[in-house]
């Protein structure tokens, strides 16, 4: 079932917190005006920030848990509980956010195909997923953690990993799913482990420049960052 419900990751920096901001950053550029889709919300705290941008946002999401909480967070969203192959949509859209959740998937190239017909002719799909190659995961390999870089850890399939993914396996599948690709980057340079920077947020050691500084780093150096992404339009596959 691709209408996924995920448990929370043990990562804050990563997944639901301080990133959101940093990938709006990045994206607001590109987002286009209109109809606005987000597929998986988890609580909603990245929702939240796509209704301050878009009037007409819909969220798509198979817990309807997270549902409930996520709508105190985004009131004026519309909410479908559904799986995501099980969804129909009237009107095609403009922008449509995948964020940390194509990993999840079972059948990712699937479901970006099925993306496909929802977008519009003009619309952008934001593709976002966790890196393998960050730095912090590299460091992991050499100390004998983890057994290559695209591994999927135990920590990682118990919250719902399917595959991990480089740049080049994620535009394998963005273009597999009939996309073409826009641009590409990486978000937040990661020198520590989800766990490292969950502790050290809790201290005075990582300021609020650094983390910025993290986020401009990055914008040079993508094949190190926590998340990469892909923007991506209709068209033929580059």
């Amino acid at each position: 079932m691709n209408g996924i419900s995920r448990p929370k990751s043990a990562c804050t920096v990563r997944d639901d917190y301080v990133l959101r901001d940093y990938m709006l950053a990045a994206f607001k550029p590109m987002m286009p005006k209109g109809r606005a889709l987000e597929m998986g919300c988890y609580h909603g705290e990245f929702t939240k920030k796509l209704s301050a941008v878009f009037k007409d946002l819909t969220v798509i999401e198979g817990a309807s848990d997270h549902i409930t909480i996520a709508k105190k967070n985004a009131p004026k969203a519309t909410f479908i509980h559904s799986a995501f192959e099980d969804a129909k949509f009237d009107k095609p859209f403009d922008a449509i956010f995948l964020m940390h959740t194509l990993e999840h998937l079972d059948d990712p190239v699937g479901i970006l195909k099925l993306v496909n017909t929802w977008l519009s002719p003009k619309g952008k799909l934001f593709l976002v997923v966790p890196n393998a190659y960050a730095p912090s995961r590299q460091i992991a390999v050499k100390m004998g953690l983890i057994k290559h870089p695209e591994a999927v850890t135990q920590g990682e399939r118990e919250h719902g990993h399917r595959i991990t993914y480089s740049m080049k396996t994620l535009k394998r599948d963005a273009k597999a799913g009939g996309f073409s690709i826009l641009k590409e980057g990486g978000i937040f340079f990661k020198p520590f482990a989800n766990y490292q920077f969950d502790k050290l947020m809790k201290t005075d050691i990582i300021s609020k420049a650094y983390l910025d500084g993290c986020y401009a780093l990055g914008e040079e150096y993508p094949e190190l960052c926590a998340s990469i992404y892909l923007v991506c339009g209709k068209g033929k596959r580059r």
